[in-house]
């Protein structure tokens, strides 16, 4: 292996490892219209990361002490968990219904 490549000494973890190998078995093609594939990905982002809203909700003492546990071993603030927690569960229930 040649030391001048940046990736000569590049670990890949496990989930690495698989795409790494997927790549190399031809697993993954590519899109036929990326430009129209990258705009459309673009509105979603767009749309999923628009103006947050405020809630305000009841929450046990206990929970909030588990998700702030649980943040910190995250290395997020607990209200960012609780919101992805929100959104997971929501986009989970749609999907959910839709099918």
């Amino acid at each position: 292996m040649n030391k001048t490549n940046p990736f000569y000494n590049l670990q890949l973890d496990p989930e690495e490892q698989a795409i790494e190998d997927a790549l190399e078995r031809g697993e993954y093609v590519s899109v036929k219209n990326l430009a129209e594939e990258k705009k459309k990905l673009a509105q979603v982002a767009k749309n999923t990361l628009g103006k947050a809203k405020n809630i305000n909700i009841r929450v046990s003492e206990k929970t909030v002490l588990k998700l702030k546990a649980i943040a910190i071993q995250e290395g997020l603030p607990y209200q960012t968990l609780a919101s992805s927690v929100l959104h997971k569960f929501a986009n989970q229930q749609q999907n959910r219904l839709s099918v």
